[in-house]
This record gives C-alpha cells, sequence and structure tokens, in this order.
C-alpha cells in the first residue's frame, strides 16, 4: 500500500479529533514535512535545552520574574545606600561606598503585553558623576542545591540564557552580571535602550563554567544583578569567559545621572541552553510559595482582607501576662529565618488575643521561641489572660506585622 507524504498544513481545522495516537512505526521518514511548522519550531538547541531541564516545565531558575509579588511593599522612597530588600520578592537592592544618588522603587503596573508587572527605579536625586569605586543595582541570588543541574565544575557544564524586558526614559549601555557565589568568578554582560519609554526584550547567553562547581547546599549559588550606576572599577568591558572583562560588562551612567529617570525591568528567566524561549509564565500562588521558603510575612496590607486583623496563629496562655502563639509557615523555609515585629504606629494597644470569649490586647513585648524551618512560637507579654486558657493572636491595625526572613 503506498504510502501519503502528509503536511499538516493541508489538515483542515477539526478533521482529526484530538487525543488521537499514532504509533510511532506508522510514521515514515519524511512524513512530515519541516515546511508544515513554523521556521525554528524544533530545532537541537531547543530540544537539548528541553532534555537538560528534565522537561519543558520549571525552566526558569528565576524566582518572581514576572515581579508579580511584593509581600513588603509596593513603593519605597529615599533608596540609596542600604542593601536591603524593599519592594518585590527575591529583588533586592544593593551598593557599594555610599553612592549619592536615590530612588524611588516600585512595583510598578505598567508592564509589557502579557505582564501585569515590573520593578521600576526612578531618579530622585541624580549622580553626574559616579566615583569609580561606586555602584548601585539590583540583584536575586539563586540557592546553590537549584543550580546542580548546571554541571558546574565539569566538562558538562551547560550554557544559561538570561533574557528580560526593560524600559527606560533614557538611551545608553547598562550592564549586568553572573556571579559564580562559590569561588567561580564573574560574568559580565551589557544591553543597549535603543526606543526610550518602549519595552524591549532582551537576552545573553553565558558559556558553561567548566573550573568551579556550586556547592550543592541551601547556600548561595549564582547571582544575576542588574547596574543602576556603576563606576570604572566596576564597568567597562564585557566578559568573553568567567572571570575576565568588568563586573557588570560596559555600562554608561546615563540613567543615574538624569533627573526623574525611569528604569524597569519584568519577564526575567534564566534557562539552559543558547536560546531564549518565551517567559514561562506560572499561577500566582505558586510563585508566592516558592518566594515565602525566603520571606513570609504576615499584615493585613498584603492580600485582600475586610478588616485591620490578620489572623497569625493559635496559642496558649502559659501565665495570665504570657501567650505563646504557633505559626505554621506555608512552606519549608530556607533556613531558620529571623523575626521582625512591626507593632505599629505609636499609640497603638498592640496585638490582639481572643481568648474566653473577650478581647485580650497584648505585645507591649514579643519574641520568637523555638523556630524551625517548618514554623516557631511567638511569645508576647503584658496580656490579661488566664493561665492555661488558649488565644487566637491576630493584628489589630493596618501597619502592624510580622515577617520571617531566610533570604539568601
Amino acid at each position: 500500500m503506498a504510502r501519503t507524504k502528509l503536511k499538516l498544513k493541508s489538515i483542515a481545522s477539526g478533521t482529526i479529533p484530538g487525543r488521537i495516537k499514532i504509533a510511532s512505526e506508522n510514521i515514515t521518514a519524511g512524513s512530515v514535512d519541516s515546511d508544515a511548522m513554523g521556521a525554528g519550531a524544533i530545532s537541537p538547541a531547543k530540544l537539548n535545552a528541553i532534555a537538560q531541564r528534565g522537561g519543558g516545565g520549571n525552566k526558569n531558575l528565576i524566582i518572581n520574574g514576572a515581579m508579580n509579588v511584593a509581600q513588603r511593599a509596593t513603593s519605597a522612597t529615599g533608596i540609596g545606600t542600604a542593601a536591603a530588600y524593599n519592594t518585590v520578592d527575591r529583588w533586592r537592592f544593593a551598593d557599594a561606598n555610599n553612592p549619592p544618588a536615590r530612588f524611588t522603587q516600585t512595583q510598578s503596573t505598567d508592564a509589557p503585553d502579557g505582564f501585569s508587572s515590573s520593578h521600576k527605579f526612578e531618579v530622585t536625586t541624580n549622580d553626574s558623576s559616579v566615583d569609580d569605586d561606586e555602584m548601585q543595582f539590583t540583584d536575586q541570588f539563586i540557592e546553590a542545591q537549584n543550580l546542580q543541574l548546571l554541571k558546574y565544575g565539569t566538562s558538562s557544564a551547560v550554557s544559561i540564557t538570561l533574557s528580560f524586558y526593560v524600559k527606560s526614559s533614557v538611551a545608553s549601555t547598562m550592564g549586568l552580571r553572573i556571579n559564580h557565589e562559590d569561588g567561580g568568578g564573574n560574568y559580565g554582560a551589557s544591553y543597549t535602550i535603543n526606543s526610550v519609554n518602549t519595552w524591549e526584550r532582551k537576552s545573553i547567553t553565558v558559556p558553561g563554567n567548566t573550573a568551579t562547581a556550586i556547592n550543592n547546599d541551601n547556600g548561595k549559588g549564582l547571582r544575576i544583578g542588574f547596574a543602576l550606576s556603576a563606576g570604572a572599577d566596576y564597568a567597562g568591558s564585557n566578559s568573553t569567559a568567567w572571570g575576565n572583562g568588568n563586573t557588570f560588562g560596559a555600562h554608561t551612567n546615563t540613567f543615574v545621572g538624569t533627573s526623574s529617570a525611569t528604569w524597569q525591568i519584568t519577564g526575567v528567566q534564566l534557562e539552559i541552553g543558547d536560546v531564549a524561549t518565551e517567559f514561562e509564565h506560572e499561577p500566582y500562588e505558586r510563585t508566592l510559595l516558592k518566594c515565602q521558603r525566603y520571606f513570609y510575612a504576615v499584615h493585613q496590607d498584603y492580600g485582600p482582607s475586610s478588616s485591620n486583623y490578620s489572623f497569625m496563629g493559635s496559642g496558649i496562655y502559659y501565665t495570665s501576662s504570657n501567650i505563646n502563639a504557633a505559626v505554621t509557615f506555608p512552606v519549608a523555609m530556607r533556613a531558620i529565618p529571623t523575626a521582625t515585629v512591626d507593632f505599629g504606629s505609636s499609640g497603638n494597644q498592640g496585638f490582639i488575643s481572643y481568648t474566653n470569649n473577650s478581647l485580650d490586647y497584648i505585645g507591649s513585648s514579643a519574641s520568637i521561641n523555638m523556630p524551625s524551618i517548618y514554623g516557631t512560637f511567638i511569645q508576647f507579654g503584658d496580656g490579661s489572660g488566664t493561665g492555661g486558657h488558649t488565644g487566637m493572636v491576630a493584628t489589630q491595625y493596618d501597619d502592624q506585622s510580622f515577617s520571617f526572613s531566610a533570604e539568601l
């Protein structure tokens, strides 16, 4: 029986139902022409990248690349010299040697098609002459044990491609860095803002690091950083191999030198291979859980609520004035976290405990007790309960919060 070559484009829509099985032995060589597919739809590079990461999902090594999650705040002002996580989760601001430039940092709703948020910096105090030893940047550390698939330190080390959407109000060349946090050096690169106030997609491919392995632990593995300002000690030439070139590659300080200039980024993706594929969107709750491995906040402002109250945990009065409330983390944290308690504005009566059909105002003092990566007790003082009774602890005002940090 003669076999007819089948072209996909010649099949009318709906003529073959979905979920039909075709045995591989019934597909002869050349039975599906390359012209039946879009140019580049399947390539060795794409197939190899999929195989290296174990399938088509979870290809993005960056967490919160779409800038959707911001547990701490959506805006912060006066940013410039203190290394801190201020707005969008997993993205830190940092500096070197106290540069004078200052920024407002926000989770912005201005984003390219297909995205809802971006990470935005606006210059509020410009720096027209950046000193050689100064730099300001935003970065993300990637946990080392999540990077073993890169095979660093072996002859099989794989290339990675960083891609992102960027928009700026000024045209310039801007630097970025990929740093091997286990002693494997730095790779600096740059990109160009070609059209101002326009979302552009950029990509950088970095060769595998065959010389130095990434430790298989919960520490820092790689750091991905984007320069906002960079002096001559940190910028100049792009890397051609791990360890050469400058920290941030080629970088001009047009952005930081321009008052009210803006720079924003989203859709940040780091994946195996030499090809920048489409950004991997994921459900919001999945991104949130990934972020909560490193930071978890309990406060009314984060998420919908019908009142100022935000439930923290149940507890028991072990004396009339002290209650231990149990807080269970939504996901195992990277390490035993540090806790921060914000009692809110002066005059607040502290947190509240619902106990014995009444309200007890607690919280002139609070401390973490018996912490683990799965949860902790929070001990409150100055209550007015009954020893042995239980209570449900909650915030009382919208400026009160508990947060737990295990950031890298």
